[in-house]
C-alpha cells in the first residue's frame, strides 16, 4: 500500500509472494461511495496478471499439499491471528472502500474472518477417508485430495468475510488459491494480501488479482489450470461463467442472489420481528446488498397495518452518514451503477401498483444538506411498499438495496406458497410463537436456510448455500472443506 502522487492510496496484487502492479501499469480508481470521491488505485489486473498467478499457486501446490495437515493449520492460524492484529485498519479500509458501516465490518466481520481461519485450521486434520468392506479378498478404502488451484472470485458487499470463508476452506483442503477481487472493493483484500508474509505462508499459495470482471475475471474463468471454481455473486454472471467455462470439465460452486421472505405470523412476539424484519434484515449496516436480505416481508393479514407502524418506527431510528462513525447505523449504495439500478425499481414501482408507505429518497441531495460531504455520496433511504401480491417486478428480482416489499397472507399454506413463489431460494425468516409451525416452516420453505425468531445468522460452522437460482454448494462448515476436496477409490487385492 503507497501513495501516489494525487494523493490517492495505492494497493498492489500478490502474484507469487511479491506485491506488485498491474503488468500494463494500468490502475483502477476506487471511489469512496459515502462522498462520491475516489480514494484509492487498485490494479487493473489482465490475462498476464492472472496468468502468472495461476502458475505460482500450481507452483505451490505439491509443497503445500504435502504438508503435514497440522501445519497447514498452523499457517491457518498464522493468517487468523494477522486479521486479528490488522482488524482496525482492514475494517476501516473496507468501510471507505465500499460503503458499509463501521459497525458492522469492524464489530462482526473482523472477528468473523479470524475465527472463520481458526475453525479451518481445526478443519484441516477432519478430512478422512473410509474404510469399506467389500469382501475378505480385498482393502477397500477412499481417500480425499485436493484439486489443486481453486479460483476464487468474491463480490463487493463483504469482501473479507467471504474470502474468508472461501480461502480457508480451500487452503485447509490442500489446495492453492487465486483469488479475483471486485472491482469495486478490492482494497481491504489487497491490503490483506500484502500482510501474508508476515504470517509466513509460503509464496505462490495465495495470490489476489485484481481489475476488470470481463477482463481478468474472465481469464481466471477460461484458464484450464483451475481445478475448482468458487463464485459469489449475481445469478446473471454465473451464467457468464458457466459459458465461457463451459469447455473445461470441472467443479464449480455458486452462492448467488436472492429474494428472502421474511414471514410474520400473528402469534410472533411482535417487538421483535418489527426489528427482524426491517434493520437486522433489509434496513441494514450495508443497505440491504446482501444476498439474503429479506425483501420480501410477508405478514398474516390480521396483523398488516400493526407490523407496518412496527416497521416504520424501527425505520425512523435508522441512521444515514459517514459509515467510519460508529453511530452511523447505514450506509450507501457500492457504486452510480448500483444506485441507478436501485432507483429505477424505486421509480418504477408505483406504476406497477405498489404503494409507497415508508421512505422512497434515492438522491443525496435529498438526504443530506447542501454542504455535507455525503451530498455526492450513492445513497438510498430505507424504502418500503405495500404490494397487492407476489407478481410485481420489485417482488420478483433481486434489487440489492434498502427496499422491501410487504404483503398480507392468510393462513400458513399461503405463507409457504408466497414464499415459495420466486425463481431464488437462498433464505426465508420465520417469527412464530409455535415451536411446531417453525418445524414445519423449516421443512416446506424451498431454500438453503431458515431462521426462526432471528435472521441473517450466519456462522462459519453451518453450512451456507442456497437452492434454484441462488446456486449450488457450501460455503462454511466442515462441508465447505469437503467441497474442495475429490474423492479417490483404493482397491488392493488380498488374495
Amino acid at each position: 500500500m503507497t501513495m501516489a502522487s494525487t494523493e490517492l492510496v495505492d494497493f498492489l496484487q500478490l502474484i507469487d509472494g511479491e506485491l506488485c502492479p498491474a503488468s500494463s501499469g494500468r490502475w483502477i480508481e476506487s471511489i469512496n461511495p459515502a462522498t462520491g470521491v475516489a480514494w484509492a488505485r487498485i490494479p487493473q489486473s489482465d490475462a498476464v496478471d492472472v496468468a502468472a498467478a495461476v502458475q505460482a499457486a500450481a507452483n505451490s501446490f505439491p509443497a503445500w499439499w504435502a504438508l503435514p495437515s497440522l501445519q497447514r493449520a498452523a499457517h491457518l492460524r498464522a493468517v487468523a491471528d494477522i486479521i486479528r492484529v490488522n482488524g482496525r485498519e482492514l475494517a476501516e479500509i473496507e468501510t471507505r472502500d465500499n460503503g458499509r458501516v463501521l459497525n458492522e465490518t469492524l464489530m462482526g466481520d473482523i472477528p468473523a474472518c479470524e475465527q472463520m481461519f481458526q475453525f479451518f485450521a481445526g478443519s484441516a486434520d477432519k478430512v478422512h477417508g473410509d474404510t469399506v468392506q467389500v469382501g475378505p479378498h480385498s482393502f477397500n478404502f477412499t481417500r480425499r485430495e485436493p484439486y489443486g488451484v481453486v479460483a476464487v472470485i468474491i463480490p463487493w458487499n463483504a469482501p473479507l468475510s467471504l474470502m474468508s470463508s472461501k480461502v480457508g476452506a480451500a487452503l485447509a483442503a490442500g489446495n492453492t488459491v487465486v483469488i479475483k477481487a471486485a472491482e469495486q472493493a478490492a482494497c481491504s483484500v489487497l491490503r490483506w494480501a500484502s500482510l501474508l508474509e508476515s504470517a509466513g505462508l509460503p509464496r505462490g499459495v495465495v495470490n489476489v488479482v485484481a481489475g476488470l470482471g470481463e477482463v481478468a475475471g474472465d481469464a481466471l474463468v477460461c484458464d484450464s489450470t483451475i481445478g475448482r471454481l468458487t463464485f459469489t455473486g449475481s445469478t446473471e454472471t454465473a451464467r457468464i461463467i458457466q459459458d465461457r467455462g463451459s469447455s473445461l470439465i470441472r467443479p464449480l460452486h455458486f452462492e448467488l442472489g436472492g429474494k428472502s421472505a421474511n414471514i410474520v405470523f400473528a402469534d410472533a412476539d411482535l417487538d421483535a420481528a418489527g426489528v427482524g424484519v426491517s434493520t437486522a434484515a433489509i434496513f441494514t449496516g450495508g443497505a440491504g446488498q446482501t444476498c439474503v436480505a429479506g425483501s420480501r416481508i410477508l405478514v398474516h393479514e390480521s396483523i398488516l397495518d400493526e407490523m407496518i407502524g412496527r416497521i416504520t418506527e424501527t425505520a425512523s431510528s435508522v441512521v444515514l452518514g459517514d459509515p467510519t462513525d460508529l453511530a452511523t447505523t447505514m450506509g450507501p449504495i457500492v457504486s452510480a451503477e448500483q444506485l441507478d439500478r436501485v432507483r429505477g425499481f424505486i421509480e418504477n414501482a408505483p406504476a406497477d401498483g405498489a404503494e409507497l408507505v415508508l421512505g422512497g429518497r434515492s438522491r443525496a441531495d435529498e438526504i443530506f444538506p447542501s454542504d455535507s460531504s455525503m451530498a455526492s455520496g450513492y445513497w438510498v433511504e430505507p424504502t418500503l411498499f405495500r404490494v397487492p401480491g407476489n407478481d410485481l417486478s420489485i417482488c420478483q428480482q433481486e434489487i440489492f438495496g434498502p427496499v422491501a416489499v410487504i404483503m398480507s397472507f392468510a393462513d400458513d399454506e399461503e405463507a409457504v406458497a408466497l414464499a415459495n413463489d420466486t425463481k431464488y431460494g437462498l433464505a426465508a425468516g420465520v417469527w412464530t410463537s409455535d415451536l411446531k409451525r417453525g418445524h414445519r416452516m423449516i421443512r416446506d420453505l424451498q431454500v438453503g436456510s431458515v431462521w426462526v425468531n432471528a435472521y441473517r445468522r450466519i456462522h462459519w460452522a453451518l453450512p451456507f448455500g442456497g437452492f434454484g437460482n441462488s446456486g449450488f454448494g457450501k460455503d462454511s462448515g466442515l462441508e465447505s472443506v469437503l467441497e474442495n476436496t475429490r474423492i479417490k477409490t483404493g482397491w488392493v487385492d488380498l488374495s
